[in-house]
């Protein structure tokens, strides 16, 4: 056959714009859905998926969300429970800027998240297609657009040109999920994105081959040497606050935890890390246990308690093993260890597992056995003060936040999902809201508040069967953009059922300022200006009108005796399809 054969004649010369290669990348990489907040800067994404649309091409879902703290943390939400990072758009430095404060919280729980923002456009005579066209194109022209999200992201680049995006797209999805996991920045000028290549001339990646590092275990003699101290302890603690990202993880930690005999407590929980039923779980408040030890294990933790109030801590012999050993990104840690393991706790614990399986002998078991059950009198004394605290309802317009939480427990199942953004009022939310299966519990990991609402619609989302609560403090409502919550809620029904703490300000600054100054003039005075209202009898907030504005059920309750009826109002309307808000009047500040 000649070259000039008609078998051999050139096919038509295809040509797509960077735009199209782009979410060709992103179905290539699995991405399941696109968190929104758009702007002028997408427009060649917007026509690009109107393309696709209109030829019935499979992409990405769009969820569009009013505000980005909404979108950042919905895609939270969905990584949480699938473990696969999912887009977020946002509009230029505006939209990094709103999303900076959720990018926080993803880079402190280790989520990954690809976040992509635009770039003003850089051509001012329209001497290339997308050029600057309007006042908005100047003014959001920045010098260094990446400085606002720098130190929360794990990985950050500017496209320079189509040829390369689906290798950038490919790299950022390798450092977004490989261990510690976390969150990525991308901008896309809107030139390159309008940029239009011949189909041929674009190379070929094969995203498997560019995929993430994951970490593993430790070497025998490292796993050996904990062996050896656990075995040797006669009274280990453990303290863990994300280990239960992985539910397997849970499982190997309460059969280590018992055949060692290991208290576990959870300072400022992430997930559940401990069935809160087992005779090995010691609560949130590591400083008792501290004070009678003689081994520490620090599993997965950012802080396991504060060092100033826990002074000895210093006499313990400490084992770390965790994700992120080092906390790089912490510039000052300050936790002393004498063995500090990076790995997958859930491995390494399994290692450390098989070794002492393999070693105990009858002696030492009965020790164990011994050990757990004199811990009981300690755990019916906790217990006896967990059922009185509960017992006691409070007052009308200042319900206890104790009982609440107890009538929570009893009305929930055991495979609700409960997001825990009562900040103050959180260590007793963890009391008496008890958790017994992995992935049931999410708490904040962050320093930014507000995250509780669009995580719980990312987890519903990701588990449509599962019913999912947001416990939010008042003061943390508000930054939640609750309009933003309730409208994507309604828009892609995503029932969630929120339960309002409304004390009437901010207690968490409250307390701060009495710490450090217990006698001073705000004390004296009582003018912490953390309080969100008057107190005036014709000022009333009316938080649930919020949600209503969208179509969700609302209930407001001062009554303790009232509280089972609303809360059962609420559950009814969440199955029914419908979210709910429940806005209680707890013990105010």
């Amino acid at each position: 056959m000649t070259p000039s054969s008609p078998d051999h004649r050139p096919g038509p010369v295809t040509s797509h714009s960077t735009a199209h290669h782009f979410l060709a990348a992103l179905v290539d990489l699995g991405i399941d859905y696109i968190f929104a907040n758009l702007g002028t800067d997408h427009v060649s994404l917007i026509e690009e998926i109107a393309r696709w649309d209109s030829e019935g091409r499979r992409r990405p879902e769009v969820i569009l969300c009013p505000h980005e703290v909404v979108a950042v943390h919905m895609a939270m939400g969905y990584a949480m429970l699938t473990g696969r990072g999912q887009a977020v758009f946002v509009h230029v430095d505006a939209g990094t800027a709103n999303a900076c404060m959720a990018i926080q919280n993803a880079f402190r729980y280790r989520l990954p998240v690809l976040l992509v923002a635009g770039r003003a456009p850089f051509t001012i005579h329209g001497e290339l297609p997308a050029g600057r066209d309007t006042y908005v194109h100047f003014v959001q022209d920045s010098f260094d657009q990446a400085s606002i999200i720098r130190p929360y992201v794990k990985w950050e680049y500017t496209l320079p040109s189509g040829a390369v995006v689906k290798e950038a797209l490919a790299r950022a999805a390798a450092f977004m999920h490989s261990d510690p996991p976390g969150p990525v920045y991308m901008m896309l000028p809107r030139e390159t994105l309008a940029e239009t290549w011949d189909d041929t001339a674009m190379p070929s990646y094969g995203t498997a081959r560019y995929g993430g590092v994951r970490a593993g275990g430790v070497e025998p003699a490292r796993a050996e040497a904990i062996a050896d101290a656990l075995m040797a302890a006669e009274c280990p603690i453990a303290l863990t606050a994300y280990l239960g990202r992985h539910p397997d993880a849970v499982s190997v930690l309460e059969r280590l935890a018992l055949v060692c005999g290991i208290r576990v407590a959870e300072f400022n929980p992430v997930t559940m890390n401990i069935c809160q039923d087992s005779p090995c779980f010691a609560g949130s408040d590591p400083a008792g246990l501290i004070a009678g030890a003689d081994l520490g294990l620090l599993i997965d933790t950012d802080v396991p308690f504060v060092p100033q109030m826990v002074k000895a801590a210093d006499r313990l012999r400490w084992i770390q093993i965790d994700i992120d050993a080092l906390k790089a990104d912490i510039p000052m840690w300050g936790f002393a260890t004498d063995l500090r393991i990076q790995g997958d706790s859930a491995v390494i614990l399994r290692q450390v597992l098989e070794i002492v399986i393999a070693r105990s002998d009858e002696s030492y078991l009965k020790k164990v056995r011994d050990r757990i059950a004199s811990w009981r009198p300690a755990r019916e004394a906790v217990e006896a003060r967990r059922m009185a605290a509960a017992a006691q309802k409070g007052a009308r317009g200042a319900i206890n936040p104790a009982h609440l939480f107890a009538r929570l427990q009893a009305l929930l199942s055991e495979d609700d999902i409960v997001v825990n953004e009562a900040v103050r009022n959180a260590p007793i939310l963890q009391q008496q809201l008890r958790r017994t299966r992995p992935m049931t519990y999410v708490g904040l990991a962050g320093g930014g508040l507000g995250f509780s609402g669009g995580m719980a619609l990312g987890l519903k989302l990701a588990n449509p069967t599962r019913r999912i609560v947001q416990i939010v403090g008042d003061g943390a409502y508000h930054f939640s953009a609750p309009d933003s919550v309730y409208a994507v809620s309604q828009q892609y029904r995503l029932p969630i059922l929120t339960v309002i703490l409304d004390n009437k300000g901010w207690q968490a600054v409250k307390a701060s300022v009495q710490r450090v100054y217990p006698d001073g003039a705000a004390q004296r005075a009582d003018a912490f200006l953390s309080c969100l209202c008057t107190g005036r009898e014709d000022e009333e907030r009316r938080l649930v009108d919020i949600a209503r504005a969208f179509g969700a059920h609302g209930e407001r309750v001062g009554d303790p005796d009232a509280l089972d009826l609303a809360i059962d109002d609420c559950l009814a309307a969440v199955d029914a399809g419908r979210s709910a808000v429940l806005h209680v009047a707890v013990t105010p500040l």
